[in-house]
């Protein structure tokens, strides 16, 4: 068994804000027996004003938000699976949405870069740009040892691309971490169906992280942070309303327990158009 905590944010534009939330959310964690914490996208910031979040970007090594959260996982021994901050690039210009995986002495486990970009518009009127600002990555995030054994790692809009799915259930991950801020329309129309679809396609848990809510740059997000098994049970549902930490146990062994009565993973054949 193992004790998943997650943190459902409602995430606003002072970086120094949202770190003593993730601080705090740590120590609950800890102090709930959690094995593993996971947070959602943007759990750093969230500003559509790009002006605006460009004086609160900076480069990995810089990063405040980065900073505190390794200290914290490191002084109260906890797994933290950090569902991305907006960071500098590097060359160009760009930014990158990425996702970290902190082990208990607060060193970097895994890192992985958003791949999809979320490049909508919505018939409620949204619209949406992010290729406009953010680079996407190109290789697929994969750490192992955790407390939920072999993690997969993607960030929000990547649910909507079976490819990447498809990669991770060949690497036979154990569980899959898909962070997000979905809007409200998507939210709830597909959100509950794609993660129980990516939860049976892989036969994995998946937990998945939320941002909720009314936030400080005029946005509203989806909520609902999911924890669902690898028969697509959903074991943990955070409501669409409220900030929050939550806690389920997972049985491990049921990862094995699915692959055996459907063993999907082993029967799949490559496919060319």
């Amino acid at each position: 068994m193992a004790r998943v905590a997650v943190l459902q944010m409602t995430s606003g534009i002072d970086p120094g804000a949202n770190a003593a939330a993730l601080e705090d959310a740590v120590a609950q964690a800890a102090a709930g027996g959690a094995d593993m914490l996971f947070t959602p996208e943007m759990s750093g910031l969230l500003d559509r004003d790009r002006e605006s979040a460009s004086r609160s970007i900076c480069s990995e090594d810089a990063s405040p938000v980065l900073a505190r959260v390794r200290e914290a996982a490191r002084k109260h021994g906890l797994w933290v699976s950090l569902g991305s901050l907006a960071l500098e690039g590097g060359g160009g210009g760009e930014w990158v949405n990425r996702a970290f995986v902190i082990a208990p002495d607060g060193t970097i486990a895994a890192r992985y870069d958003k791949m999809h970009m979320f490049d909508v518009d919505l018939a409620s009127g949204e619209s949406w740009r992010e290729s406009n600002a953010y680079r996407a990555g190109d290789s697929v995030g994969l750490v192992e040892g955790t407390p939920l054994g072999r993690l997969g790692l993607t960030v929000c809009y990547d649910i909507r691309f079976p490819a990447l799915f498809e990669a991770l259930g060949r690497a036979h991950c154990d569980c899959i971490a898909i962070p997000a801020a979905f809007t409200v329309p998507t939210g709830a129309a597909h959100w509950h169906v794609l993660q129980r679809a990516r939860a049976i396609e892989a036969s994995a848990f998946v937990v998945a992280a939320a941002q909720v809510g009314e936030h400080e740059d005029g946005r509203r997000t989806y909520g609902h942070s999911l924890v669902v098994d690898p028969w697509g049970e959903v074991l943990l549902d955070m409501g669409g309303e409220e900030a929050g930490l939550g806690f389920v146990d997972v049985d491990l062994e049921r990862v094995a327990e699915v692959r055996e009565q459907v063993p999907s993973l082993a029967n799949r054949r490559h496919i060319t158009a």
